[in-house]
């Protein structure tokens, strides 16, 4: 039987060392300043990226992998041997599963790569693959494996913080107005992701305290007493709020499994910097 193995990409916010610990391997987006390129999480990491951003007028960019960047991933990990499992950035906000899909109809009728749209972003699927490389490394069978992150994606709740509106209104995300009136009444968006991948407004409430309570509460109703696992991804620097927001919401709910990672420059072109992402999925008992 032959061994299953975990293909992602850069969205994921998985750091190296767990991608290398679990042998998972990633397709990096790019990110655009301008005339200049580079790769996510490879030629510019969260750190440098940030800094570009805060200094940078014009409107970063992001955009895809070709068919070609999977394929030569797929390729090299049939060739030798391996099962592939390849969870990507939500379908509906990129094109990047679509190249997955092409890559995947480029190679032998045999191959067995297996592609799943995640329906989410940053460590919302991140999570997804880190679960799912372990249970391969545990020697879960490829049906074992898929059942999981499907269970995990039907059963996890996600939020993002933003600390700035301007980024969405650069992106086009909001309008003009409504940016510079949310600024002013220092409204802090509460974005979630729908279960077709969409990302929604799920919130508007004034103040970052205001914002982190609310979801606080909606974590609480949906647990309760439950065991979960609690991520939190940030931006680099913001640390005061993430010790805010976790001892927050571990004070609030029945936390088993803890862990901290950071947004990465795609995500973080359209969010912004000081966001603060959450992510929680219940334990089995």
């Amino acid at each position: 039987m032959p061994s299953v193995v975990l293909v992602t990409d850069s969205t994921a916010d998985i750091p190296l060392e767990v991608r290398e610990k679990l042998s998972i391997s990633m397709v990096p987006l790019k990110v655009n300043f301008g005339n200049e390129s580079y790769l996510d999480n490879i030629t510019l990491q969260p750190a440098q990226f940030y800094e570009k951003l805060i200094a940078f007028d014009g409107l970063a960019t992001t955009s895809q992998p070709s068919p070609a960047d999977f394929y030569e991933v797929y390729k090299k990990l049939i060739d030798e041997g391996h099962s592939v499992i390849s969870i990507q950035l939500s379908a509906a906000l990129s094109g990047t599963y679509q190249s997955a899909t092409i890559a995947k109809s480029m190679l032998d009728e045999d191959a067995d790569v297996t592609i799943i749209d995640s329906k989410s972003a940053s460590y919302g699927y991140g999570l997804l693959v880190v679960r799912a490389a372990e249970m391969a490394q545990a020697g879960a069978s490829k049906d074992e494996i898929i059942a999981e992150v499907q269970r995990l994606r039907s059963e996890m709740r996600l939020y993002f913080l933003v600390d700035t509106l301007e980024y969405l209104k650069k992106g086009g995300r909001i309008g003009k107005a409504s940016a510079v009136l949310g600024s002013l009444l220092n409204i802090k968006p509460i974005l979630s992701i729908d279960n077709e991948g969409i990302v929604f407004p799920f919130d508007k409430v004034r103040g970052q305290k205001r914002a982190m309570s609310t979801i606080a509460d909606l974590l609480s109703t949906d647990f309760k007493d439950q065991p979960v696992n609690l991520t939190l991804a940030s931006t680099p620097g913001h640390t005061a709020g993430v010790l805010e927001m976790s001892e927050l919401i571990r004070g609030r709910l029945n936390v088993q499994e803890y862990k901290e990672t950071e947004i990465g420059p795609v995500v973080g072109t359209h969010a912004g910097p000081g966001t603060i992402g959450l992510f929680v999925f219940p334990l089995r008992k």
